[in-house]
């Protein structure tokens, strides 16, 4: 009990760097059981869309056993009611999940059926049917004609039913009587069965009919008392095929259970073949399963990847909090350990603390990481938790687990130097007091030096293997992301700021001795000050350099991916919504026929542009044959009924077509021709105006002044010495249309240069020049227009739709995406983590280091320093030291962001990519860093003066030492 009173006592007297580790151990086992649970809440999605995409067949939790005879050999009944117990009973428990279906199916072997009153029923039709039993027919069907079966055979003859469809098929009806010979060889005399009635299924897309409706017509359904009383057991049939269905719901599967699921599921083989010989697994969810488990460990390795910086930098928090707190109590330790206190007296008692520490974390902390998980799951950009359906989150034993050992390292990371203090004498303590100026092994050992060089090479790698790395990463259609790309910029955060660090010494020396006789006192007293004692300065600094440094990668990053990620989808679209009209096109030969042209319009556009719109080959529509197809003639639907649409706030008439390029008598080539409207164009494209020397309008404005002008990639330009005034001529409709180049532009929406160069003309003159061709209609809709009302008012009208494409649906599509949340989540918490972690180590820091130095400044004082002197020298060292931390964090988080940022595009060829890749800085995340800043250090100051104002000098100076 003294030892914990004792501990409790040392715990109140430094409360605050308690409280303080608390904080950040809640923090470090949020953060980590967060992952965990945010992977379980994602594989539940996944494995709610698998249920979705595979609703129209068997289940995606389907598992089927069958047992099937082999030759003639006969299923021994008792084992057969064995293995149909354990199927029945115990494999649900086994599984533990709930299941949608369960159907189990006995047959005997098909035969081929005769009728007994020929005069009724064509005896010369072959009727193929199969004998068999299957449970819960009743519930799963309406009886349409007739009765249903007894349970037993009535005088020797079995009762069945049949689907309606097998009655017309087979022309069989009801109360027909036929002769169902056993084959095999048994000398078993034939079975009699009479059809009693006909059903319907009630739900054809029930699960109940794994086996298809096919299936069913050649079936003749009896009870299945009457098939294991009579068929099996009295007539000694044998059984030919039995299936076992179950068909489980896993919607609440957990990433834990993916492992012991699959291995039960594996064994389920030996355990069935060992009960009855002949049965086997014929379907299960075991690659399901195992997709699911690909998934989920992607998922937790970027997730964990993109974390261990800002996890590492909570525990290095911790660390330094306790470091604070033992250096504060060192003296007390060595006195104790110098009156006669042992070793492990001193050791259990910081042990207790940080277990009793570790307590109250492990019961905030998943409360904590349960709601960041839910917070990572709602995030659809960078600081952006909204317009996202939250990920069903649950606390798992898993995620537990990570708990107790982010717990258990930050323990050790506390213990293990209270260890070291235990073992140290009040001697040893003061000899080491003494040099307490010698460098940290880190500088000793050149461990700063040793990083810079191992990131050096981890951007060689990058930069010359980029194709490698980038096929390493998570892939998915709408995120790549290698994890090292996060892992070696947070190394190369540490290991800038490490060899900083060691420069900052020679930086003071400098200072020192260049303004020693010219520098006022506080300015000189600062310098001494920082000089002699640096190393203490070091965690701090570190801290700072590390969350600002993080954190402006980490905001820079997130920026660049979710910008340029939906920037290469608007380039693509080029527009909000895509939609081609069904034209009308008549045939010039013949002047009576009339059809919707349905080969000839294009449905699509590819990165390349789209498919020739009208066209096929050299722009001719229609299909093979002899001669020239006819020429057909299109009928234009009304354009302005789209501009008039609700929900539309523009509209545009955009033309593509390929055609052969001629250049002064020779060809070039196909390329794609964009007609279009100058000022309808300007107000419904995307435009990203960086790619351009000068604003997209004024190209758009010299086509409303030529009306023959033309505007052309520059590559293509370039590539064949093409410059303004140059005459251009291209087919449209196998008809050349002469242009005029008026520009160049590198790139142009939805064109792809390096695939096929684009030239892009007024709508207007090509139609003067060749015949009208199908056109599609972009269009700028309106904040919060839906797609679907517009559809409905062009049906209205008598406008057919042939095709539509809707950026924003796209988009939708892609930030919901599980591990693109993910990405986005846990840099956005990890970003809010290293500015709350900064703020407070800065304060807790300066809050500690002013009051151990109480003594230096009441001597100052005594010595004749006034008040504003004083306070003048701590603002400067504030200025220096955490002042240059911040300014290297920043400048490191940036120089970071440009080195390594670009590794982060995910094209095949990254010289191809459109539009080109851009690193993000925004302005919003560096304000938020400069308001934390200034909050930093508006708190530094104000610690100082409550300091220098609440000193005593005649209590400051005093014989002795201050704890």
């Amino acid at each position: 009990m003294a030892m914990f009173r004792f501990l409790f006592r040392k715990m109140w007297n430094t409360r605050w760097l308690t409280l303080s580790t608390l904080a950040g151990l809640i923090m470090a086992v949020a953060f980590t059981t967060s992952i965990p649970m945010y992977s379980d809440g994602s594989l539940k999605r996944v494995v709610s869309k698998s249920l979705e995409e595979k609703n129209n067949g068997l289940s995606a939790g389907a598992v089927m056993i069958r047992f099937q005879a082999s030759g003639n050999e006969k299923a021994d009944l008792n084992a057969l009611s064995d293995v149909d117990q354990y199927i029945k009973e115990e494999l649900p428990k086994d599984i533990a999940f709930p299941y949608q279906a369960y159907v189990r199916t006995y047959s005997i072997r098909g035969s081929q059926i005769t009728p007994e009153d020929t005069g009724k029923v064509d005896p010369s039709k072959r009727r193929q049917m199969t004998l068999m039993a299957q449970n819960g027919l009743k519930d799963q069907v309406e009886l349409t004609q007739g009765q249903w079966f007894s349970e037993q055979p009535q005088g020797g003859i079995i009762e069945a039913v049949i689907h309606e469809e097998a009655m017309f098929r087979n022309d069989l009806h009801i109360g027909d009587v036929f002769t169902y010979p056993i084959s095999g060889g048994n000398g078993i005399s034939p079975l009699k069965v009479k059809v009693t009635g006909t059903f319907k299924p009630k739900n054809e897309t029930d699960q109940y009919w794994y086996q298809g409706m096919e299936g069913l017509l050649t079936s003749f359904f009896m009870s299945e008392a009457g098939f294991n009383d009579y068929v099996l057991k009295s007539k000694k049939i044998p059984l030919s095929l039995a299936n076992w269905y179950y068909a489980f719901d896993l919607r609440e599967i957990k990433t834990s259970q993916l492992s012991s699921l699959e291995s039960k599921l594996e064994r389920l083989d030996i355990v069935l073949f060992q009960k009855l010989k002949n049965t086997r697994v014929d379907i299960s969810f075991i690659p399901l399963l195992q997709e699911f488990k690909v998934q989920s460990l992607q998922l937790q390795m970027l997730l964990f990847t993109l974390a261990a910086p800002m996890i590492a930098m909570v525990f290095y928090y911790i660390v330094m909090n306790a470091r604070q707190s033992l250096d504060r109590q060192r003296t007390v330790i060595a006195v104790i350990r110098s009156r006669g206190g042992s070793t492990n007296q001193i050791i259990w008692i910081y042990l207790l603390e940080g277990l009793l520490l570790g307590a109250v974390a492990m019961i905030m902390g998943p409360l904590l990481g349960w709601f960041m998980a839910k917070s990572i799951g709602s995030s659809s950009g960078f600081l952006a938790f909204v317009d996202r359906k939250a990920v069903p989150v649950g606390v798992s034993s898993e995620a537990l687990l990570y708990g107790v050992a982010a717990v258990v390292i930050a323990l050790m990371a506390s213990v293990i130097p209270a260890i070291v203090y235990a073992k140290a004498s009040i001697v040893s303590y003061k000899q080491k007091l003494a040099r307490s100026d010698r460098k940290p092994f880190w500088q000793r050992w050149f461990l700063d030096v040793a990083l810079v060089g191992l990131v050096g090479y981890g951007y060689y790698l990058f930069h010359d293997r980029q194709d490698l790395f980038s096929r390493t990463g998570l892939t998915t259609d709408q995120l790549s992301v290698n994890p090292l790309l996060f892992f070696i910029p947070a190394l190369s955060i540490i290991a800038l700021g490490l060899f900083f660090l060691r420069i900052f010494p020679w930086l003071l020396r400098f200072g020192n001795w260049l303004g020693k006789r010219l520098l006022p006192v506080p300015v000189y007293l600062t310098l001494t000050q920082l000089s002699r004692s640096s190393t203490a300065y070091y965690p701090l600094m570190l801290l700072l350099i590390l969350t600002l440094g993080l954190g402006i990668y980490n905001a820079s990053a997130a920026r660049t991916i979710d910008l340029n990620s939906t920037e290469r989808v608007l380039y693509a679209y080029g527009t909000d919504v895509t939609m081609r009209a069904e034209w009308t096109s008549v045939s010039d030969d013949l002047p009576s026929t009339s059809n919707q042209n349905k080969g000839g319009q294009g449905q699509g556009q590819g990165q390349g542009g789209g498919k020739n719109p009208g066209q096929g080959g050299g722009g001719q529509p229609g299909g093979p044959g002899e001669g020239p197809p006819p020429k057909l003639r299109y009928i234009e639907p009304p354009f302005q009924v789209f501009r008039e649409l609700e929900g539309v706030e523009h509209a545009a008439r955009v033309l593509q077509s390929k055609g052969n390029v001629v250049v002064s008598g020779k060809s070039l080539g196909q390329g794609m021709l964009m007609g279009i409207d100058n000022a309808d164009f300007a107000k419904v494209a995307w435009f990203r105006k960086d790619l351009y020397k000068t604003h997209p309008y004024n190209y758009l404005n010299l086509l409303g002044q030529y009306e023959q002008a033309v505007i052309i990639p520059t590559s293509f330009a370039e590539k064949h010495h093409i410059k303004s005034g140059d005459l251009i001529s291209i087919s449209v409709s196998s008809q050349p249309v002469e242009f005029v180049v008026v520009a160049t532009v590198p790139y142009w929406p939805s064109q792809y240069p390096d695939q096929t160069p684009f030239f892009i003309a007024n709508l207007d003159y090509v139609y003067d020049q060749a015949p009208v061709v199908p056109y599609d209609v972009w269009m700028k809709m309106k904040d919060g227009a839906k797609v679907a009302p517009v559809i409905e008012a062009l049906k209205a009208k008598n406008i057919g739709i042939a095709s539509v494409k809707d950026v924003r649906n796209e988009l939708i599509t892609q930030k919901k995406h599980p591990a693109r949340g993910g990405v986005f989540g846990i840099l956005s918490l990890g970003f809010l983590v290293s500015v709350l972690v900064s703020l407070i180590g800065y304060i807790l820091y300066w809050f500690f280091n002013l009051s151990s130095r109480v003594v230096q400044f009441g001597v100052l004082r005594a010595m004749g320093l006034s008040r504003r002197q004083l306070t003048g020298m701590l603002l400067l060292e504030q200025l220096f030291t955490a002042g240059l931390a911040i300014a290297l964090g920043l400048g490191i988080g940036k120089l970071t962001s440009y080195l390594f940022l670009p590794f982060l595009q995910t094209a095949e060829n990254v010289k191809t990519q459109v539009p080109p890749f851009r690193v993000i800085f925004d302005a919003r995340d560096t304000d938020q860093l400069y308001v934390v800043i200034a909050v930093m250090m508006l708190t530094g100051a104000g610690l100082l003066f409550l300091h220098i104002r609440r000193l005593r000098v005649h209590q400051a100076v005093k014989l002795g030492e201050e704890k």
